[in-house]
């Protein structure tokens, strides 16, 4: 499946999510503060980022992250509302680049880019042995 076909500049999603205590920092890692940690807002980014393409591929491919830059510029509370974006800028054959944001209320946190590339499930699982 060649991305450039299916996928458009444009696309996006939006995720919300209300933080958990065992999305914070201070959940990982003793002493450290109860607060949004950087790889729980990262995953949310990705996915974000996977909802923006997913029903456009065909059946048995998917995508997965490949690369990440992303800044995390303020901390967020237990219990605060943090929304993700996620929009494409960029798509190749196999590679779908995309702008990711994330905000509390009008205050961003968090911004970068991401890439995902095109999996076939079938190829994948027969390279690697899975069932």
């Amino acid at each position: 499946m060649d991305a450039r076909e299916i996928i458009k500049i444009g696309m996006s999603a939006e995720r919300t999510l209300v933080v958990p205590p065992e999305r914070t920092v201070g959940h990982f890692v003793p002493d450290m503060p109860m607060v949004y940690a950087t790889p729980m807002m990262i995953l949310e980014m990705e996915m974000a980022s996977g909802d923006a393409v997913r029903d456009h591929l065909q059946p048995g491919w998917i995508t997965v992250g490949t690369e990440v830059d992303i800044r995390h510029l303020g901390a967020s509370l237990v219990g605060a509302t943090v929304r993700t974006t996620a929009k494409v800028v960029a798509v190749e054959r196999r590679v779908i680049r995309f702008e990711v944001e994330a905000f509390e209320g009008e205050r961003k946190i968090g911004d970068g880019r991401h890439a995902r590339g095109l999996v076939n499930v079938e190829m994948f699982n027969k390279r690697f042995g899975a069932k």
